[in-house]
């Protein structure tokens, strides 16, 4: 989702990368949970309830307010464009389908069907923020007469609430706990759900982390598997989740690393 986006003003360009960044972390962020979900779904039917119901959670809590703050936002200025009336148009719609998968995904009766409804709410999603980056934002921005930085002001659900909105973020610093490396706890890695990162987009990749290991309940396990070892990436959940979760390696490269990551 990285995009080059010429503004009209520096301010403008520092808001167009954070709304960026923001997308890329909700994209991450959705893609881990339906992943888990879809793991869920094929391996512990029983257990897709639940994923399901905390995707639900994440889908009211940060994506519809999300698509709600651009309609108050971003959508009224751009659909005032002649160039960019039709596109608006179409982004409504699309608002409106994702809403409709939310609500599918609410109600869905069985494991498999809640995957199905989880995967094509991430398709949609993830093609509606990629016209957001390349179509609506470059418009906007590079409009003389509208000032992004200004339309978004204290806009958190457009613009994330600090560095931890990243798409990639700072490797955390902190001390104590056992950052996320010593191996300890540990767990059956027998039917415990896998996801592989490697085909990832590099921008989205430690967001996808963070959505997979929210789904994990307290008691059971993940498996990451790398193209590297994931250090920053370990750093980064200690930071975020203290002692919450014990790593152990179970294979050290060299074309992949395999993490089994288990929430105490």
């Amino acid at each position: 989702m990285s995009t080059l986006t010429l503004a009209s003003d520096p301010r403008d360009a520092a808001a167009v990368e954070a709304v960026e960044a923001h997308h890329a972390q909700l994209a991450g962020d959705l893609a881990g949970r339906v992943a888990i979900l879809v793991e869920a779904a094929d391996r512990e039917p029983a257990a897709a309830d639940r994923v399901r119901t905390e995707l639900v959670a994440f889908c009211d809590r940060d994506l519809l307010p999300h698509a709600a703050a651009e309609e108050e936002t971003l959508y009224p200025v751009a659909h005032d464009l002649p160039a960019a009336r039709l596109l608006i148009d179409g982004m409504l719609a699309e608002h409106r389908r994702l809403a409709a998968l939310v609500d599918a995904l609410r109600t869905a009766t069985s494991a498999v069907k809640a995957a199905t409804d989880g995967r094509a709410l991430q398709v949609l999603f993830e093609e509606h923020l990629e016209k957001e980056n390349t179509l609506v934002l470059p418009l906007l921005a590079g409009a003389p007469d509208i000032s992004l930085s200004e339309l978004l002001a204290g806009m958190h659900e457009l613009l994330g609430h600090g560095h931890e909105h990243g798409a990639e973020g700072e490797a955390a610093t902190k001390g104590g706990g056992c950052g996320g490396a010593c191996g300890c706890g540990g767990s059956d890695e027998t039917e415990v759900p896998e996801l592989d990162v490697r085909e990832v987009p590099h921008s989205l990749r430690h967001a996808t982390v963070f959505g997979a290991i929210a789904a994990v309940p307290s008691g059971q396990s993940m498996v990451l598997v790398a193209p590297h070892d994931p250090l920053p990436l370990l750093a980064q959940i200690e930071d975020r989740h203290p002692g919450a979760f014990a790593v152990e390696y179970l294979q050290r490269g060299p074309k992949a690393w395999r993490l089994l990551l288990t929430h105490r």
